[in-house]
């Protein structure tokens, strides 16, 4: 997940799922991550309704490098979706 809007992701799930996938992971890093949790819930409950289930959601934290070289931690998640 990143800048582009939540609809954007929400269509890219709908449409792995239609052609085959079993199963999208959504992954997503600080203020993206309201984004995934969104998207997910979207394509479960208005887009697959009874089609798609939120079978895991892990919470990581990434190291990424900050402004002047600054090693900092950011929260993540990841959001597993499934067939049914």
């Amino acid at each position: 997940m990143g800048k582009k809007p939540t609809t954007n992701y929400i269509i890219a799930t709908v449409m792995a799922f239609n052609a085959g996938t079993r199963k999208v992971v959504l992954k997503a890093r600080g203020a993206a991550i309201s984004k995934a949790v969104a998207a997910a819930v979207m394509v479960r409950d208005r887009f697959l309704p009874g089609k798609v289930n939120i079978k895991e959601v892990k919470l990581l934290s990434d190291k990424v490098q900050g402004q002047g070289g600054r090693e900092r931690t950011v929260a993540a998640v990841e959001v597993v979706l499934e067939m049914a």
